[in-house]
């Protein structure tokens, strides 16, 4: 993986787009900054009895459109700069699916495979007391990202109750439906990449029932995705991978039962009927669907060149660079940007806030119809955007994210 600074790369996407736009210098200038962040020290006392501590962060981007939302990661490589692209990037999402939040981000720069669960419980709620008075309903809601799940997120919420004396609910969303989480958040994302790839299919002329797929990470958006291609589409997943390397077999791969291996192994590696290859061998492979999963920045200049797929859907956040988005784009692949192709999170997860406020649970059709429903308008506004600028649908997200970001801060008088 090129190691890149990935806030750099949401301001070169941000440049890009004011320049279609032809924005005002100082409105340019508001949407390159985070409003607010917060930095905080987390003294932890391990099971050892040691005290260590950890550094975590939280980044509230624009709350034009209204209060931010955003995941947080514990990661051992988390920078201050990645936070910061997470905020900007969960801004533009939220304004692309035109949900009534801002963009927010977070984390802790810990190494979660290394702690027991009580050490991550004790760091949960640590975060959570450390930076309690800025988060509630109307103002910031976190929610689960990498090596976060529902159960910290339960634990996060129960120690925000503690403090603050109140229960609500929609403070946190991604928890346990036992707790107040939604039904169909789990697949949300990759659920809602299915339909994105859907709609680009019918744009393109595909026959989804022809299709092969590969699919780069084998975590959690990675194996819904891996499942959902063959349930909802119907396409031929041939090969996956995660970390440790990837799995290959033509004829076809059985998701469920990789999962399963996986879970047993804690890898796809070595699965029966299979043919080891690497991950950059799997990001060449001719496939009709090539669907990024894991961490940013996969996709460069030097290998952008290689891509074979007629689609790159992306779920991993920031896995193509700005230089490799021109190389693909002059390619003819066709992509399904980030924040665009993953939005079934954060929409389901909005979906779950609005529940919470009015204390009634929906079932898992009506989510799926309503998260079909905002992630097909979404994928037709972009590609719309596209072909009216003569543009990349990542530009073309940008274009359409911004503007109504821009037009939030006009009407309350910020420009």
């Amino acid at each position: 993986m090129t190691e890149l600074n990935l806030f750099e790369i949401t301001h070169k996407q941000l440049d890009e787009c004011a320049e279609i736009l032809q924005l005002d210098p100082g409105v340019h200038a508001m949407l390159r900054s985070p409003m607010r962040e917060i930095h905080v020290s987390l003294p932890i006392r391990m099971d050892d009895g040691s005290v260590k501590v950890f550094q975590g962060y939280r980044v509230q981007y624009n709350d034009a459109k209204g209060p931010t939302k955003g995941g947080i990661r514990f990661h051992p490589d988390k920078t201050i700069d990645s936070v910061r692209a997470q905020a900007a990037w969960m801004t533009w999402k939220c304004a692309l699916l035109d949900l009534p939040l801002g963009g927010a981000g977070g984390g802790v720069l810990c190494s979660p495979k290394e702690m027991s669960r009580n050490e991550l419980e004790r760091l949960s709620r640590k975060y959570i007391d450390q930076i309690s008075e800025y988060l509630g309903p109307h103002k910031d809601i976190p929610a689960p990202d990498v090596y976060t799940d529902p159960q910290i997120m339960a634990w996060m919420m129960d120690e925000y109750f503690k403090i603050s004396q109140d229960q609500q609910f929609g403070v946190i969303t991604g928890k346990p439906v036992a707790i107040g989480g939604s039904v169909g958040r789990a697949d949300a994302a990759a659920r809602g990449g299915m339909y994105a790839i859907r709609e680009a299919a019918e744009v393109l002329g595909l026959d989804l029932s022809k299709t092969t797929v590969a699919v780069l990470g084998y975590g959690n958006a990675g194996h819904f995705a891996a499942s959902l291609c063959s349930e909802l589409l119907g396409c031929k997943v041939i090969a996956v991978s995660d970390s440790r390397g990837g799995i290959l077999n033509r004829e076809g791969l059985d998701a469920k039962a990789i999962q399963r291996h996986k879970s047993m192994t804690g890898s796809v590696i070595e699965f029966p009927r299979s043919q080891a290859i690497s991950n950059e061998d799997l990001i060449e492979l001719d496939v009709d669907i090539l669907i990024p999963a894991a961490l940013e920045n996969v996709i460069t200049d030097v290998n952008a060149g290689k891509v074979k797929a007629k689609i790159l859907a992306e779920l991993a956040n920031g896995p193509t660079t700005p230089e490799a988005d021109d190389i693909l784009y002059a390619n003819g692949v066709h992509q399904i940007p980030d924040f665009l192709c993953n939005a079934g999170g954060v929409t389901v997860s909005y979906f779950e806030m609005v529940q919470n406020a009015y204390m009634y649970f929906w079932d898992k059709e009506m989510i799926h119809q309503r998260l079909d429903k905002k992630i097909t308008t979404s994928y037709h506004a972009v590609y719309n955007a596209s072909t009216r600028f003569n543009i990349d649908m990542r530009k073309a997200a940008y274009v359409v994210s911004v503007m109504r970001v821009v037009e939030a801060m006009k009407v309350r008088g910020w420009i």
